[in-house]
């Protein structure tokens, strides 16, 4: 979800109040809450436009929050997923994920703009371990997408596979009410997703930009961290990204500004509608 300043186009300030609610959603632990709640408040969020371009966005935005509780489809602090397969050590989920549009300035002058994507694909997430007090949890998510662009006439640029370590905490060092998440792991991507964001073509190519055509492989790794509550009004939580693209396959393609960075953002909702219907949510 995902993920520095100038005034951004409408379409591109809801795919990131949608990332960012991936991103910030509150953890779900095992009691009865509502079916569902919607929210709606403020939020800042700042990014790079790919990852390793040179040039950064921050901006504010509306920020909803979502929680929704359904029996295959659940939306939290996990993301928006669909429960294909639930058992006590592994689950089969939908995963979801998406990506902002680039406009090419800077490093991608004259080459076509990049449209946002979205992704989507099962999940085969293993539970590692489990407190007693289920207060801290350690999962290994193992995402594997299909990357379409949005546009009238959607495009399949590739797939990705994201395997990663999530630990959980509730109650953080006595915070009562708080949930953290810690997110790492490697991301890996096919030859057609890793050209979208990375090849130069011939016809593009100028004196400072050579020719280059990116290659399927590791594109990398990613240390998240969320901290969010839930109060009785409102919901707030921030996170924070760091990425680095050391030894990456596409490292050496000039549309590769930066090695590493960092990005994140804060927001706050207001809970404007809850379903009175109560349902189990499990760990």
């Amino acid at each position: 979800m995902a993920a520095p300043l100038r005034v951004i186009r409408n379409h591109r300030g809801c795919v990131a109040a949608v990332l960012a609610a991936v991103c910030w959603m509150q953890c779900a632990m095992a009691k009865e809450e509502p079916l569902y709640e919607f929210g709606l408040g403020l939020g800042a969020i700042a990014f790079d436009d790919y990852r390793g371009s040179d040039t950064a966005h921050g901006f504010p935005l509306p920020f909803p929050y979502i929680s929704y509780n359904g029996k295959f489809l659940k939306a939290n602090r996990d993301g928006i997923r669909g429960t294909l397969f639930n058992q006590d050590l592994f689950e089969l989920n939908l995963s979801f994920d998406a990506t902002t549009p680039v406009r090419s300035d800077r490093e991608r002058s004259g080459m076509p703009d990049l449209k946002s994507t979205v992704e989507l694909g099962p999940s085969f997430d293993l539970h590692l371990m489990r407190s007693d007090d289920t207060k801290v949890k350690l999962d290994l998510r193992m995402p594997v997408r299909a990357a379409v662009t949005v546009e009238a006439s959607p495009k399949v640029i590739g797939w990705t596979f994201t395997p990663r370590l999530a630990l959980d905490i509730k109650d953080p060092l006595g915070f009562n009410g708080w949930n953290l998440g810690l997110l790492t792991g490697p991301l890996f991507a096919d030859r057609r997703y890793h050209a979208y964001f990375y090849s130069v073509a011939p016809q593009y190519a100028t004196a400072t930009r050579p020719t280059y055509q990116a290659d399927s492989g590791y594109a990398g790794t990613q240390f998240i961290t969320a901290l969010s509550k839930r109060f009785p009004k409102f919901w707030i939580g921030a996170y924070a990204r760091y990425d680095t693209l050391a030894d990456a396959t596409f490292v050496q393609s000039p549309l590769v500004q930066r090695k590493s960075y960092m990005a994140g953002g804060i927001g706050i909702s207001w809970i404007i509608s809850k379903s009175s219907q109560m349902v189990e949510v499990p760990d």
